[in-house]
């Protein structure tokens, strides 16, 4: 069974600190590059997805430096690139469910950015599909975010919620880096 790496708004304008405020997981990008390298390396199917924001302040929207991918991805070769201007890659550019169903593929790993948006968004879409979703969580970041009520959850916070949500929901098993790549025969 082909298990397909989908790899989620990787894109040079989540740099912005500015605009984005406080971050997690220093260490995700080396992540992201770890398992591309190694689905790149047994040529499994690898899925780009980028986000197109439509407000008019974002840094990810088209024709902007922030669309494009970061420097981690320069060397990928991927089977499917494409745009989304939501939150689920299921809801992109591209039908993604009948692109995979075509190919066979019925398993993803999720990685990529925002952790509580769009990575947990189409990792939950992909549960309620039937596919076999695995989040590697420590290949994810999101930022710092306030609530209705003023209070702010940090990204760690809101990290936790992710994994509490996609475990306890049944819509994802979620992983470290390490446990996903130590798995691969």
């Amino acid at each position: 069974m082909t298990t397909a790496l989908l790899l989620i708004d990787v894109q040079q304008g989540f740099d912005d600190a500015e605009f984005w405020g406080p971050r997690n997981h220093p260490d995700a990008e080396a992540n992201i590059q770890a398992l591309l390298q190694s689905w790149q390396d047994r040529r499994d199917p690898v899925v780009l997805v980028h986000h197109d924001s439509i407000k008019p302040d974002s840094p990810l929207r088209p024709g902007q430096p922030g669309n494009d991918f970061k420097p981690e991805l320069a060397n990928a070769r991927p089977d499917l690139v494409f745009g989304k201007k939501v939150n689920s890659a299921f809801l992109g550019d591209v039908d993604l469910d009948a692109w995979f169903k075509t190919r066979g593929i019925t398993s993803f790993v999720l990685a990529g950015i925002q952790t509580n948006f769009c990575c947990e968004t189409t990792a939950r879409m992909g549960g309620n599909l039937g596919y076999d979703v695995t989040f590697a969580l420590d290949a994810t970041f999101t930022f710092a975010l306030e609530g209705p009520d003023g209070t702010t959850l940090t990204a760690d916070e809101l990290t936790r919620a992710t994994a509490t949500n996609l475990h306890g929901g049944g819509f994802a098993t979620v992983k470290s880096t390490k446990e996903i790549l130590s798995a691969i025969p």
